[in-house]
């Protein structure tokens, strides 16, 4: 008789299992949408975070672009319970649970990580993005306005926001000056998002991206307005990647 660890799975049990995971991905969406009331307001790393003073680096979007986790936080909610009340055991569904699950569950604790570590808070923005990406990649072809479109917000917030992450430690452990790790994030950022723009085809990643980078506009638009204009060529690139790639997934 083989043992039990090598045992084939059932369907009751395959079922069973996908729905604990459905469970998981929204509990790990409630706290992570619960979680900023634990903490105080998070719009950058605090200044004195650093050896290298960073009060609001160029590739630090505007303050008021953070408002988009209000519609993540709300879509991501909507998304984890559609999932768990009407696709619990829908294999299509389940494929990418298991990263979204260490995405949210990484992020229920990310800002009081980030309020006193950034170091740490970088490395863990970018385990967020990629369970976030991975969790699009294995995705259902279908209920986009339930998966994709939710998945496909936070994604491209999160793409930004880990570079900008990382060009701000930069900044601030002396790795280079402002204005060169400014665009070399720059340049980064848009990279990846032209990338997953074209891989993923959700038109809600590259409006995440572009809303980023309209709020690096209008930081820099008065002080720097070359990095401002590269944000907002970046941008507009995006928005025609998205319009182009919408239709084919």
């Amino acid at each position: 008789m083989a043992p039990l660890s090598e045992a084939p799975q059932t369907p009751d049990s395959s079922t069973d299992n996908a729905r604990l995971k459905a469970i998981l991905v929204l509990a790990g969406t409630v706290f992570f949408v619960l979680s900023p009331l634990a903490t105080e307001p998070f719009t950058g790393f605090r200044d004195g975070a650093f050896p290298v003073p960073v009060s609001e680096p160029m590739i630090q979007p505007e303050g008021y672009a953070f408002s988009i986790w209000g519609v993540i936080y709300l879509w991501l909610v909507a998304s984890a319970g559609y999932g768990l009340f009407k696709r619990s055991d829908a294999m299509d569904w389940d494929a990418g649970r298991w990263p979204l699950v260490v995405s949210t569950g990484v992020g229920a604790s990310w800002i009081a990580i980030a309020l006193a570590a950034p170091v740490p808070a970088t490395v863990l923005i970018w385990v967020m993005w990629a369970g976030a990406v991975l969790a699009l990649l294995r995705g259902p072809a279908r209920d986009r306005g339930w998966y994709a479109l939710p998945l496909g917000l936070y994604a491209g917030w999160l793409t930004a926001a880990s570079c900008v992450s990382l060009g701000t430690v930069a900044i601030g452990y002396g790795l280079g000056d402002e204005a060169t790790i400014s665009w070399i994030a720059l340049v980064l950022a848009l990279i990846i998002a032209v990338v997953l723009t074209v891989m993923l085809r959700t038109p809600t990643y590259p409006i995440a991206v572009g809303w980023a980078l309209i709020g690096v506009v209008a930081a820099n638009f008065a002080s720097a307005p070359i990095f401002a204009g590269a944000a907002l060529g970046g941008a507009v690139a995006l928005g025609y990647l998205g319009v182009k790639n919408r239709g084919a997934a």
